[in-house]
């Protein structure tokens, strides 16, 4: 097998099997980042007199071929190579000849592997940022189109007080400003230069590592070799915590749209293309989409747990067992994206219910209102609430206001912020529009 470390003895087959794992194919993902990372590493090399300006030049210009070809999708790691770096320094060996075996001053491949990961996760975590607010968009939509038509709001899962479908959707767009925050918080995690750091520990090269950060793009170096190194495992986990968040959020938007759609409920309900059926039960009509939905994210939520115990009692420095970061980060971003799409998908045909209300078991969801009422009639609240509970518990509670199945929303007179009558659309929509603004 092709390795950057080979003195002249490699190691047998089946240790370099289990040694390599799934790296070949996880490292793909980060051929472009790797690329922009060794054209940024021989600039600065250029520049600092370790590389004549003619080899710098050839170089690039390989670089830039190999760019191209990841971008047009031609470029693959070969079967008997490591990893993402042994085969672009191959590639530039192979057309180049002497000259590309230079590329590599000055670095290790444990500064090279954390330059591509912050590289890809900056990336991906500003993909995640857009997905997220296109779902934010939606639901927000859904908020004001939906805003007077009630629905039974429920604690402990027994019916309890009047909602509305626009403080439905708009709990959910409000709940993601809160998520942008954490995927915020992460890209500045992972915002920083590690590049030059080398093994953990620096060199002797007197290399520019202000260069390389402008070039890059990161907001600064890790100014500190050891905690340069000690980032990895930090950085993903952050990821992962925010995603987990995000993943918290979809699963329980998840979880009320299968439950909603139940014949029990029937709150809302989807076109029958976006549901799927039974092999036995010709009635059926299930929320695959979101149980699978609502099933991933508990899948992205258990990586910051899963990184935390890999990491767990390591000491600093590289560790092989950082390798495995990639399996187990990778996968999840791609869930969670997936999720955000498909979310945003399904709830653009989704048909709310506007008889909720015809059905007379919703009829205590208005019992705080009746008590409300008296309260602001004059009676004490305590006299207030007894009477109501008595006349629940003796079969004879009517809403005050006579039949409630013709009720919207804007006629129960909640002017607070964030009630069903004043949703805050709009304050929400800059809230995120703040959130977003990185």
């Amino acid at each position: 097998m092709a390795t950057l470390w080979n003195k002249g003895t490699e190691a047998e087959a089946r240790v370099d099997a289990f040694t390599v794992g799934n790296d070949r194919v996880l490292d793909l993902r980060l051929a472009r980042y790797d690329v922009r990372g060794s054209r940024a590493h021989i600039k600065m090399l250029c520049s600092i007199g370790l590389l004549a300006q003619d080899d710098y030049r050839v170089l690039d210009e390989g670089l830039a071929q190999i760019a191209a070809e990841i971008e047009a999708g031609t470029f693959e790691l070969e079967h008997d190579v490591e990893d993402i770096h042994s085969q672009v320094e191959l590639l530039l060996t192979r057309r180049l000849g002497e000259v590309g075996k230079k590329i590599h001053s000055g670095r290790s491949r444990n500064d090279q592997v954390l330059v591509d990961i912050k590289l890809f996760l900056k990336d991906e975590l500003l993909g995640v940022r857009d997905e997220v607010a296109a779902l934010f968009r939606t639901l927000q939509a859904l908020s004001e189109r939906h805003k007077d038509v009630l629905l039974p709001g429920y604690t402990h899962g027994q019916v309890a007080m009047p909602s509305s479908f626009g403080l439905w959707f708009g709990a959910y767009a409000e709940a993601l400003v809160g998520d942008v925050y954490m995927l915020h918080g992460a890209y500045k995690v992972v915002d920083s230069n590690p590049l030059g750091s080398g093994a953990g520990y620096g060199g002797s090269f007197p290399l520019d590592r202000e260069m390389t950060t402008r070039l890059l793009g990161f907001a600064s170096p890790d100014y500190n070799s050891i905690a340069a190194q000690m980032s990895r495992g930090k950085s993903e986990r952050c990821v992962a915590s925010a995603l987990g968040a995000l993943g918290l959020t979809l699963s329980r938007l998840a979880a009320d749209c299968c439950m909603y759609m139940s014949p029990n409920f029937g709150f809302i309900r989807f076109p029958d293309n976006l549901t799927t059926g039974s092999s036995i039960m010709p009635h059926k009509k299930n929320p695959d989409v979101w149980e699978i939905i609502r099933a991933r994210c508990a899948r992205v939520m258990s990586a910051e747990n899963e990184i935390s115990m890999l990491c767990s009692g390591l000491p600093h420095g590289y560790h092989r067992d950082y390798q495995l970061l990639k399996d187990i980060l990778f996968p999840v971003l791609e869930s969670a994206r997936e999720c955000l799409r498909m979310a945003d998908y399904m709830l653009q045909y989704i048909e709310v219910n506007g008889h909720i209300l015809d059905n007379p078991i919703y009829k205590y969801m208005f019992t705080v209102e009746e008590v409300n009422a008296r309260v602001l009639a004059g009676v004490p609240f305590r006299d207030a609430y007894r009477q109501v509970g008595e006349e629940v518990q003796e079969g004879r509670f009517s809403y005050g206001r006579g039949d409630v199945s013709a009720l919207k929303a804007s006629d129960l007179g909640h002017t607070h912020e964030g009630s069903i009558g004043n949703l805050c659309t709009a304050e929400i929509a800059s809230r995120m529009e703040e959130a977003l603004n990185w």
